[in-house]
């Protein structure tokens, strides 16, 4: 399962470690190494080829849960090696570090500052899974200093971003695979050959769920920063608000998509795949807010969103605040069993004029049923972790392009930023232009493609 790709603005407990060599660079540091430093990189070599036989050396940035869940399972691979552990928060390496060197057996480095591993001209890879205001910056700058990119979604932090993420890509020829790894499941590959194979007849409804409940947060007061934590570094291009315990950055628009967008993400992505990963939508209707956890957080827990495209319309149902709708099951995400479909948390609904499909991600499944109700065809699933890895690292290889390469992860997420957008500008329809990836006649709402500011140094640059 992908969860969200790091924690909550109130730090974790220590793991007692040794931090002396652990050091905060300095804000003159910050501003001499400037994001410029990557390009040279670049220009200096700073990337090579990877030899079939030689092992893909990796730096992984944010280690929160997901980040040091992925850790993991990269160092579980005997043609990986594991050479770097980043974090703002020195207090994460522990528990990361155990992980990893458990996995592949030798020890690993930890560094504050990610551009250390974009550095080292040893690295192929770096793990990018920081929170959202991170991912368009660490892919940019790592694709400059010549590395490859796993980015955990959602990829980018709004529409511009993940536009310059596909420039970063094809300018500097890496692969840059996005962490929507139910495209590389093998279910999920025999559902969108199903519903290509036309036996769902004419499909003019798609309907996605992420429907699920989420506790409310208790903001505190205004904190000291801890001393192993550089806040500054982790606040990087978004504003630095107050440090406060108990604020978490999901919830926060200047860090985050939202929770909803940023776990239904994967379902509208799914949806997208088997339905043969159509152009964007012409136009987007949102309706929602903040209904139930009014909680000092500003981003929706309801989203109902609609999406019309060239022939069908593209449902979206998300809510924080539904207890009985529950995710699947750990023992039917990788066991011949599917989830029970009326109060799967995480599923999609195909409409056909001959059939429908219910489709579940987490290795969930499939199942289809004709006029009578009867299931004319199934599938049982398996997670996607294991498969999306390994087409990643082939690609390292050959220099092909990855089953979620970063145009799907703009595209899947593209969904999501246009949900938010329709929302903040008071729940109007929206039309929307794919070619120039904005809105003709709303634009005022064309000041949400884009971050209003970035904070200095670290700044996502007009021309990648």
């Amino acid at each position: 399962m992908s969860g969200h790709c790091g924690l909550d603005l109130a730090i974790p407990h220590s793991n007692g470690q040794n931090y002396d060599t652990m050091k905060t660079l300095n804000r003159r540091q910050f501003v001499r190494q400037s994001v410029g430093t990557a390009t040279a990189l670049a220009v200096l070599g700073g990337s090579k080829a990877v030899a079939a036989n030689d092992k893909v050396v990796v730096g992984v940035m944010g280690i929160g849960g997901r980040g040091t869940a992925l850790a993991g399972m990269f160092a579980a691979r005997k043609d990986v090696e594991i050479a770097y552990l980043c974090d703002a928060d020195a207090r994460r390496f522990g528990y990361a570090r155990k992980i990893v060197e458990e996995a592949q057996g030798h020890s690993v480095k930890f560094v504050q500052d990610f551009r250390r591993i974009l550095d080292d001209r040893r690295v192929d890879v770096l793990i990018n899974a920081t929170p959202d205001h991170w991912h368009a910056l660490g892919t940019i700058l790592a694709c400059q200093a010549g590395k490859h990119v796993y980015v955990e979604k959602p990829m980018a932090h709004n529409v511009w971003e993940g536009r310059k993420m596909i420039e970063a890509a094809r300018k500097y020829n890496r692969v840059v695979n996005v962490g929507m790894q139910s495209r590389s499941a093998p279910y999920a590959a025999a559902a969108r050959e199903f519903v290509q194979s036309g036996k769902l007849g004419d499909i003019h409804l798609v309907r996605v769920h992420n429907l699920m409940q989420h506790p409310p947060q208790q903001l505190g007061s205004e904190q000291p920063i801890p001393p192993e934590f550089d806040y500054d570094l982790w606040c990087g291009p978004a504003a630095k608000l107050p440090y406060t315990s108990g604020q978490y950055w999901l919830n926060m628009s200047e860090y985050s998509c939202g929770p909803i967008p940023g776990d239904a993400v994967h379902q509208l992505d799914l949806a997208r795949y088997v339905m043969g990963d159509p152009q964007p939508p012409k136009s987007v209707v949102h309706a929602g807010g903040i209904s139930a956890l009014r909680d000092g957080r500003d981003t929706p827990d309801t989203q109902f969103a609609t999406y019309e495209y060239d022939g069908f319309t593209l449902l979206f149902q998300g809510a924080l605040w539904s207890p009985y709708m529950k995710k699947i099951p750990q023992h039917i995400r990788d066991g011949d069993l599917f989830p029970d479909w009326p109060f799967c948390a995480t599923k999609i609904e195909i409409l056909g004029t001959k059939a429908f499909m219910y489709l579940g991600r987490h290795g969930g499944g499939w199942q289809v049923f004709d006029e009578n109700n009867k299931v004319i065809e199934q599938a049982y699933g398996r997670q996607g972790d294991k498969p999306h890895i390994e087409n990643f690292l082939q690609c390292v290889r050959s220099g092909a392009r990855p089953n979620a390469d970063v145009e799907h992860g703009h595209n899947s997420v593209l969904l999501c930023h246009l949900a938010n957008i329709a929302w903040r500008e008071d729940n109007t329809k929206l039309n929307f232009d794919a070619k120039s990836e904005s809105f003709p006649d709303a634009p005022q709402a064309n000041r949400l493609l884009k971050r209003a500011s970035y904070r200095a140094p670290w700044v996502v640059p007009e021309r990648v």
